[in-house]
């Protein structure tokens, strides 16, 4: 589990009674850090200053003020000819570590106070981490987590207050109604839960948890790292698949309070491999509908920053997010494509997505929170070995082709989707004119059809018009073959059938006979 805000503050105020001189926190929540520091710092008897490049030093503690000095160098000066106990804080002092005179001084002055006879702590508060190589081993970092459900129920409950009582709130009365409002705005900042819960009051004038989610899925969206993926697909529209299904179906129970009571660990997540267009990222958003979690995709090629150090600090911050809205579940499709290379990282990127790929991975292994990952890949081959080790995923699937008779479901999906009645089709027929196609290709050729049955005066589909709109096209089973038999022969000994009746089905096996 993810510790929580009051864990990062304890952390803190231990820096601080150890005599840390540099600390850094990594929050972008800068009125609530400053809180917990100018409480610590009250606690402690030490003043608390702040300093910025528009406003200079000014005081947290309701103390004196200071001079007007804005240069950060002269800052650092300033603090050190400080003769009091002090805790000051630099805002957003991070582009300033690029200049070697004030690497230097911030040197200069973790070893002076040392020697000196009052504690001086420098705190560099910012929303990005950018450590020079010469502060690593004198910086401390904290990485300020997002606020936790206590927290956020003091803010439900601060808001409620603020509503006159006229406005019958059901966060004051309906226990469940409130959980379920804490639930909802887990993952956002502190501002950003007061912000959103104060315009659902004004739109709705209650607590409303639609309008809490639609805010919520903007503002994760606007890091551009991850994206909160909302779907009105069910299981219902995947086809076949039926050992997947069955093995999600028993996790699910694993993320209620009885079963963790009960001993069940929570689900690390699984690995999705095989053939392109068979259902791997349909079921990927399917297990967020079926599970009624949050599902946040992973796009792990916006990951990479073009500044040193923020691929790295891009990575953190969405495993902080999956965290802190868990239970969730984070989405990353086609992996291969973005930690692809990761051997030869050194030499072509400098080591950065092999960082990147290792602190994934490490977090993989070693986490706690109720954050299950769905990984897909088209090409194994392309995987780093790392991510197949045991340990990593509690399972690793491989999804074939369908078989006939994941055919014939799939064809009553999309013939149903489309406003027709699946029994007023030849499904035999249809399976037959579609061996070696994948879930898309035929998708694709139920809409090819429509197309067809629209140009010709609006015709009623039927199975002539969907057959010949098959015939028509060459699916991947054909270009593909060596590709796919290579697949198959991978996972016959390193992964588990999606479906029990693709091993049994001879369409299914490898090297068959096509019909195009």
């Amino acid at each position: 589990m993810a510790p929580s805000s009051s864990t990062s503050r304890q952390e803190l105020e231990y820096l601080i009674r150890a005599g840390y001189g540099l600390i850094s926190i990594v929050s972008s929540e800068e009125e609530r850090v400053e809180r917990a520091i100018r409480a610590i710092g009250s606690a402690r008897e030490r003043k608390v200053v702040a300093w910025s490049i528009t406003e200079g030093f000014t005081s947290l503690d309701g103390g004196s003020s200071y001079g007007d000095i804005k240069d950060p160098l002269r800052a650092l000066d300033f603090v050190a000819n400080f003769e009091d106990h002090v805790i000051c804080v630099l805002r957003d002092y991070h582009p300033y570590l690029k200049d070697p005179s004030i690497v230097r001084r911030l040197r200069d002055l973790h070893r002076s106070s040392k020697e000196s006879d009052y504690f001086q702590h420098l705190i560099l508060l910012s929303p990005t981490l950018n450590v020079p190589v010469e502060l690593e081993k004198e910086l401390a970092i904290i990485d300020y987590d997002l606020p936790d459900r206590d927290v956020i129920e003091q803010i439900v409950w601060k808001v409620a207050q603020s509503v006159d009582d006229s406005v019958q709130l059901s966060v004051k009365t309906d226990s469940e109604q409130r959980e379920a409002v804490i639930e909802a705005a887990l993952g956002l900042t502190a501002e950003e839960a007061e912000s959103v819960f104060a315009k659902s009051l004004v739109k709705t004038r209650d607590f409303d948890i639609s309008t809490i989610l639609a805010e919520k899925k903007g503002i994760i969206r606007k890091s551009g790292i991850l994206e909160f993926y909302a779907t009105d697909d069910r299981f219902n529209d995947v086809g076949g698949l039926d050992v997947l299904k069955g093995w999600l179906r028993k996790r699910k129970a694993a993320f209620y309070r009885d079963a963790r009571d009960f001993g069940l660990p929570a689900p690390k997540g699984l690995l999705l491999v095989g053939v392109p267009g068979c259902g791997k990222s349909l079921t990927a958003k399917a297990i967020g509908a079926m599970w009624n979690m949050p599902l946040l995709r992973l796009d792990v090629g916006k990951v990479f920053g073009s500044l040193v150090g923020s691929s790295e600090e891009n990575m953190r911050k969405a495993i902080a997010t999956a965290e802190a809205v868990a239970p969730s579940i984070l989405w990353l499709d086609e992996l291969e494509k973005g930690f692809s290379g990761t051997g030869s990282s050194g030499s072509t990127d400098g080591g950065t997505t092999a960082r990147v790929f290792g602190t994934f991975i490490t977090w993989l292994q070693e986490k706690q929170s109720s954050v299950f990952v769905i990984a897909t890949a088209n090409s194994v081959a392309s995987l780093p070995p790392e991510l197949l080790r045991k340990g990593r995923f509690d399972e690793i699937f491989f999804v074939d082709l369908p078989s006939g008779s994941e055919r014939s479901d799939i064809f009553d999906i999309h013939i149903r989707k489309k406003e027709r009645d699946p029994e007023a089709f030849d499904l035999e027929a249809l399976v037959s004119a579609s061996q070696g196609f994948s879930g898309s290709e035929i998708e694709q050729g139920v809409v090819s059809a429509l197309y067809d049955a629209y140009e010709d005066d609006k015709a009623e589909l039927d199975t002539a018009r969907l057959v010949r709109s098959l015939r028509e096209i060459i699916p991947l089973s054909f270009t593909m073959k060596e590709g796919i038999d290579a697949m198959r022969e991978w996972a016959g000994s390193r992964a588990r059938m999606a479906s029990s009746s693709t091993a049994s089905d001879p369409e299914a096996s490898p090297g068959r006979k096509l019909e195009i």
